[in-house]
């Protein structure tokens, strides 16, 4: 303290007559200001001396026998006495009491907290030691509800933190039973809600009793439960000051309908609906004010919405924060409202959804400012998240072998939300003693790709890509390269369309059997081993099975696609729907007189197909837990103009892995030639159901469970058999794929299940697959539905990252 400080506290002048109540009320300021153990005054000749005692600082504060570096860091921020404070024994009493506070939230009882001072010698400062004898969790082992009729104990307890311990509680998913006591008043609250959820308009619930034995760390808990009468719903009446929107779609928007039981959460809910209906109209301060009609001795109630609408209202600024990096032109095009346009509630929540599938920012939150009645700022804050990743990766896998990927990409290059990919995968082959060439696996691949969705922040995007790879098939090796470009249009903020056209070239050389050259050599080319013709089942010198030689064969392609996309999270999307498709024309039919100059319609002549679909749910609030469905299916057919337009072998639908049917390995499902060899199918079709469970919020991890299943389809020269025909034992006529009219179609199915962990790591979306194959034959046998297939390649554990759930 400084004597400047000092002498105006003390209010004692030199030449002032001595005065001991006013040198009393001095030493009492001065003692007051919490600095000094000790302060005292002494008079003589004249001079009036002033003597402290200052109280020692904190040097230091450590917490023993309790949290993680994180939880006492936290617990440090809380306690209110922190280095370099002056010591104070009711601050110390008060951190005492934070941490008890902060094991009581834990669920530990009976926890003891000591703090003890260490002297720093010479220093005239504590070092402070809060020893913690942590306690012990109290287990709910029986709740009562006295009064109790019409609802099941599970259904009352449903929204309460605590709950009654259940059958072997301590395994994962199950309710433990641990005391919450932070939560413990509020319970009696959420129990009504439960009632209120389910027509009991009178219900009344008792504060909570709870009855402890510390000896044994057990409790039971007690409410007194008033349930009253059960109401159904009579009538709905919607009054609103001004007709903005017809009431017959206002009325046909609620959810809660005439003869229904009350369910409180629906009336909730359809506040809300209607407030949405009228705030699209430009009415963004309309209120709406739920009421009650009881009919207590019929047991009906009548609901009734009052509605405000109040003046129209009109963006006056939209102002953008926390963007560090990305510019605010990026931030404001995903905005669908603009200043002096109509205010549409609708309009700012797809704005928010909009930001978040950019995958650019780890939060966004629109936030409405009120400048007027009749006018409104919109503060569209962003925390930015990573978007530019180097990354490298290392494995080891059965069919790979040893992998080693790296890639270069940038989702939001510069700021200007343009991505960049640079990306380089290499695996050595693990080789395949039982089918295949030895080494199969081994793979070189590498693209550059560049994007530009909003070209001059229009709704134009632009993208090129070049890219090149070398790759061991199971039956040939492919090496081979090329370039896309594309342009694209969002014909809405949901939906947007693209054009464009791809060049390739794939050498296909290297196969496992001599019996792969016949679908890329000529009629005229006979297929031989060590100088010797194969025949085939009938005794007939085999030979190629187009009109020339496709060892090098090049593709020229245009691509017409549409894209739809109104999820709610790029990543961990929980409402919403997604949908692309695409139309691929490769070359020209081969009798077209432009087929005599190869480079305007390559050698692959044929029309591909396309299109994928998923739906996202949560389920959260019909269940009270945090449960998302999905559904995901995707189909595709090929399309050849007669059965002399070449077709490639790795242009056709393969079955397995992590986007089609978990479970089997990686493109290992495929209808077989009578000769044995894999040539894929015409047509695919897959299905999925999953549903997701929170896992951990904080980490952004979740535990799903999934149903996988699809089919190929694919031509024989004969219809015997059915279109459901065991996959291993058939004919397949590769020249009749997709060609109207031609042979007879056949199909193959697989189905699994299983479980998986999705987590959004540091590195981005992690996916560990643990499925389980089934249905892998269609049987012979009567009754044997589950026949495990040697031809199979199945798996027990994949894993998938970069991709959305």
């Amino acid at each position: 303290m400084s004597d400047m400080l000092a002498n105006e506290i003390v209010k004692i002048r030199v030449n002032d007559v001595l005065d001991i109540k006013a040198v009393d009320d001095a030493i009492l300021a001065l003692y007051n200001q919490g600095y000094f153990e000790d302060v005292y005054a002494t008079f003589k000749k004249g001079k009036l001396v002033f003597h402290f005692k200052e109280k020692p600082r904190i040097a230091g504060i450590e917490i023993k026998g309790y949290g993680t570096e994180k939880e006492k860091e936290n617990l440090y921020n809380q306690m209110g006495i922190k280095k370099g404070d002056t010591y104070d024994e009711t601050k110390l009493d008060n951190a005492k009491y934070i941490l008890k506070t902060a094991l009581e939230q834990q669920g530990y009882y009976g926890s003891v907290v000591e703090a003890r001072t260490e002297n720093l010698a010479g220093e005239g400062a504590y070092r402070i030691i809060f020893d913690v004898n942590r306690g012990n969790n109290i287990y709910i082992t029986k709740s009562v509800y006295e009064g109790r009729k019409q609802l099941k104990p599970r259904l009352v307890e449903s929204l309460s933190a605590n709950k009654q311990r259940d059958f072997m509680g301590w395994m994962w998913g199950l309710n433990s039973g641990k005391l919450h006591l932070n939560e413990l008043e509020y319970d009696s609250m959420r129990i009504q809600d439960v009632y209120l959820r389910n027509g009991f308009l009178d219900v009344n619930v008792s504060a909570p009793f709870l009855n402890t034995n510390f000896g044994t760390h057990k409790a039971k808990l007690y409410y007194k439960v008033k349930e009253g009468i059960q109401y159904r719903i009579s009538g709905i009446d919607i009054k609103i000051n001004k007709q903005v929107v017809p009431m017959a779609k206002l009325l046909k928007s609620i959810k809660i309908h005439k003869g229904d039981v009350f369910n409180i959460e629906h009336m909730r809910a359809d506040a809300q609906i209607l407030k949405r209906e009228i705030a699209d109209q430009g009415y963004a301060f309309a209120v709406v004010k739920p009421d009650l009609d009881k009919d207590e001795k019929h047991g009906k109630v009548k609901v009734i919405y009052h509605i405000e609408t109040g003046d129209m209202v009109y963006i006056n600024d939209i102002i953008i924060s926390g963007n560090q990096r990305t510019s605010d032109r990026v931030i404001r095009r995903e905005v669908w409202l603009s200043p002096k346009e109509r205010y549409s509630l609708t309009k700012v929540a797809s704005s928010e959804s909009a930001l978040r599938r950019l995958g650019f920012f780890s939060k966004v939150k629109i936030e409405e400012r009120r400048v007027n009645s009749q006018l409104m700022d919109l503060l569209v804050n962003v925390e930015e998240g990573r978007t530019g990743q180097l990354q490298f990766g290392l494995g080891y896998g059965s069919y790979g072998g040893l992998m080693l990927n790296g890639s270069v990409s940038e989702k939001n290059l510069f700021g200007t939300g343009q991505s960049m990919s640079l990306y380089a995968n290499i695996s050595t082959g693990g080789g395949n003693r039982n089918y295949g060439i030895r080494g199969s696996g081994r793979m070189f691949s590498g693209n550059l790709t560049l994007r530009n969705p909003r070209i001059f922040d229009s709704k134009y995007s632009s993208s090129i890509s070049v890219f090149a790879e070398y790759i061991i098939n199971y039956n040939y090796i492919q090496q081979g390269g090329g370039f896309s470009i594309s342009a694209g249009r969002m014909l809405t903020n949901t939906f947007s369309m693209n054009l464009g056209y791809n060049y390739s070239i794939n050498k296909i050389l290297g196969f496992s059997s001599p019996l792969y050259e016949m679908f890329y050599s000529s009629q005229n080319t006979v297929i031989t081993f060590d100088g010797v013709p194969f025949k085939g089942p009938d005794g007939q010198v085999l030979h190629g099975l187009w009109d020339r030689n496709y060892n090098t064969p090049s593709t020229s392609s245009f691509t017409l696609s549409t894209r739809f996309d109104n999820t709610d999270d790029y990543y961990f999307p929980r409402n919403g729907f997604t949908f692309s498709n695409y139309t691929t024309m490769s070359g020209l039919p081969s009798d077209h007189p432009l087929n005599s100059w190869n480079g305007l319609g390559g050698n692959v002549r044929n029309t591909k197909i396309y299109g994928k679909f998923a739906a996202y749910k949560d389920l959260k609030k019909y269940l009270l837990v945090d449960l998302i469905a999905r559904f995901k299916t995707q189909g595709g057919y090929i399309f050849r103009y007669n059965t002399e337009d070449y077709l490639p072998l790795n242009s056709v639908f393969y079955m397995g892995g992590v986007t089609t049917i978990r479970g089997f390995r990686n493109s290992s499902i495929t209808p077989k030639t009578n000769l044995g060899m894999w040539v894929g199918g015409d047509g695919l079709y897959t299905g999925s159901v999953e549903l997701s469970y929170g896992l951990l919020k904080a980490a952004k991890m979740r535990l799903a469970w999934f149903f996988d299943w699809g089919f190929l389809t694919f031509k024989t020269p004969t219809k015997a058999g059915g279109f459901w025909q065991q996959t291993y034992a058939t004919n397949v006529d590769f020249k009749d794929y997709g060609v109207p009219g031609a042979g007879f179609e056949h199909g193959t199915w697989r189905a699994s299940t299983g479980l998986q962990i999705e987590w959004v790591s540091p590195m981005g979306p992690l996916v560990l697959i643990f499925p389980i194959a089934f249905f892998n034959e269609w049987s012979d046998k009567k009754g044997l539905w589950f026949n495990p297939n040697l031809h199979d390649y199945t798996q027990r554990f994949a894993f998938s990252m970069g991709t959305r759930f």
